[in-house]
């Protein structure tokens, strides 16, 4: 996921409008910045531009919308683009009209973006109450924020199953109760962020003694926890290399994280209809945590193409039909 809001530049903007001018279905939909208040009732275009942030797991949910709302009798294609800066002014505008989004996180960085880089954050463990706060900072700027499914790709912290065999773990708690001392291989902003190092020691009590700056899931802090190095990592709930490294996610149990589930967003003035609510809310009763680190595995790890892991997903659930 991106982190915390940039500048948005001039020039890569520019980039976006001319891949989106070449893709075509651009048309300008109502943006709390030209407009000042939304007024437009929700559309229903036939043909719709679904966005995806172009790392895997955005990119298997891209695959999975177009499929659903191709089912459903839109036509649609899918831009990438690589960051929140860019794509959700594109979706304010309507140059983009459905992406999938992670609730809390959303909600955050609408709120930075509404009241400054200082606002307080508004997402939170509690779904309902993320979720409120998120509709609340996305309607004045054109957009409809859909139900939110089961999956949640969140911040998730693992061991080496050796690890938690002998000291038989299974959740955040069972390793504070331990005292053991612990190094954990994170990015370095670990070391201040109430979800990492400081909330470890406060809600789980785990003796935190070092943070290995190393990054969030990459491929050198994996190997530092498996290598005994560092105990713990700091990756996600939908990390598909787990087992390629003999880790496992060990539960966040008293909710330290915020509610990172999977939430489709889209620009009111064209894709805000009843249609495209239904054909895309049928995803949010299927797919689980789970499903979508298996999708992510068949991508990263077997290298199959998104597009075909998405469709035999959906066929398989029987959300499209088989071809």
């Amino acid at each position: 996921m991106t982190g915390p809001p940039r500048p948005l530049r001039a020039a890569r903007l520019g980039l976006l409008l001319a891949a989106c001018a070449v893709l075509g279905g651009c048309a300008a939909g109502p943006s709390l910045e030209a407009q000042g208040e939304v007024t437009a009732p929700p559309g229903d275009s036939r043909h719709l531009t679904v966005g995806s942030a172009g790392f895997t797991e955005s990119d298997l949910l891209a695959q999975m919308y177009a499929l659903l709302l191709e089912d459903a009798g839109y036509g649609t294609k899918i831009l990438s683009v690589t960051n929140r800066e860019l794509y959700e002014p594109a979706l304010e505008r309507g140059q983009i009209d459905v992406v999938a989004e992670y609730a809390a996180t959303f909600a955050d960085w609408l709120s930075a973006k509404a009241n400054g880089a200082d606002a307080p954050t508004v997402g939170s463990p509690d779904l309902d109450a993320t979720m409120k706060a998120l509709r609340g900072l996305a309607t004045p700027r054109g957009l409809t924020v859909l139900d939110a499914g089961r999956a949640v790709d969140q911040n998730a912290f693992a061991v080496t199953t050796a690890f938690a065999a002998e000291h038989r773990l299974k959740t955040l708690s069972d390793l504070g109760a331990t005292g053991l001392p612990v190094r954990l291989a994170a990015g370095d902003e670990c070391v201040s962020r109430p979800y990492c190092a400081p909330g470890l020691r406060e809600v789980y009590g785990i003796d935190v003694t070092a943070v290995d700056p190393k990054g969030v899931g990459t491929t050198p802090a994996k190997q530092a926890v498996r290598d005994g190095q560092d105990q713990l990592v700091l990756t996600t709930t939908t990390d598909a290399t787990l087992d390629e490294f003999g880790l496992v996610l060990l539960a966040d149990d008293k909710r330290l994280q915020n509610a990172d589930n999977i939430v489709p967003v889209v620009n009111r003035a064209r894709a805000g209809s009843e249609g495209v609510t239904r054909a895309l809310s049928r995803l949010n009763a299927v797919l689980t945590t789970a499903d979508l680190r298996l999708l992510n595995e068949q991508v990263d790890s077997w290298r199959r193409l998104p597009e075909d892991v998405a469709r035999a997903y959906l066929q398989e659930k029987k959300l499209v039909p088989a071809t």
